[in-house]
């Protein structure tokens, strides 16, 4: 006469009294399976969702200007200003090199900068919105991320008395509803396809290396390069930004007998 039996719960897949050891470890077996893949699902979603709110080369979210077939144009833009340590600075290298650049302004320091935003304005460089306050905007509420928007464009627009076009998500973060938010307000969304960690590398020269490699290499690809680096820092006002605005020096006087430097307004015509 064989052992006693075990029967497994139909609703739970667990052991029920009556079953026997080899029935009780298959139905173990079968319940730890269906965890691993319903974890595994989970992490290759969250997997999908970090690739597509993050990588700036990723369109699945929804169009974003990076950088047209125009290989022999290189667009530097400066993103979490204004800074009163450092944009001065950066301005001054720039108009002693006859360059125009794009800053992606934090509104908050806008409005507490209003001079620094007219002196990048009125030297002809190109601003656009960063947000207010560089919230992470893949997961802001839509009427905090639409604030953050609307309050900076406003406050640009009133500073600099131009109206802005362009915008750069903080961190590159966005979802589709922060694309059309940004479209509705009549706003081009912008990444790059070229950036390092100039923010907390103390090396000029490293980081001019590593911007290098990137705009060799959209060449190569026979694309223009849209290249990022920070004249401030989101956390305060004030960031020591020292190395990126010297990075910046060195790529300017590297590239301006081979590149040509434009504003992200010259390939707006190829944003969709």
């Amino acid at each position: 006469m064989g052992a006693p039996r075990m029967k497994v719960c139909a609703g739970c897949g667990r052991p029920a009294p009556g079953g026997t050891l080899g029935e009780m470890i298959s139905a173990l077996e079968t319940g730890w399976t269906a965890g691993l893949a319903t974890f595994a699902s989970l992490g290759l979603a969250a997997g999908g969702f970090a690739y597509a709110s993050l990588w700036p080369a990723s369109q699945i979210f929804g169009a974003t200007l990076i950088a047209p077939s125009r290989p022999g144009e290189l667009a530097l833009t400066f993103d979490d200003g204004p800074n009163p340590a450092w944009t001065p600075q950066l301005l001054d290298m720039l108009a002693a090199h006859e360059v125009k650049a794009t800053f992606f302004l934090v509104g908050r320091y806008a409005e507490s900068e209003p001079e620094l935003v007219r002196r990048i304005a009125a030297a002809g460089h190109l601003v656009g919105n960063h947000s207010w306050s560089h919230p992470n905007l893949a997961l802001t509420a839509a009427d905090k991320m639409r604030e953050e928007l609307t309050r900076t464009s406003q406050t640009l627009e009133q500073v600099a008395g131009a109206p802005v076009r362009f915008f750069r998500p903080p961190f590159g973060a966005r979802r589709p509803l922060v694309l059309r938010t940004a479209r509705e307000l009549g706003l081009i969304p912008v990444l790059w396809n070229g950036i390092t960690n100039d923010w907390s590398e103390p090396s000029e020269e490293r980081i001019a290396a590593s911007l290098t490699r990137s705009i060799e290499q959209a060449g190569r690809r026979g694309r223009a390069a849209n290249i990022v680096l920070h004249d401030g820092g989101h956390l305060a006002l004030g960031a020591n930004r020292g190395p990126s605005v010297a990075a910046a020096g060195r790529l300017v006087r590297q590239y301006k007998g081979s590149r040509q430097f434009v504003t992200l307004d010259a390939w707006a015509a190829t944003a969709n």
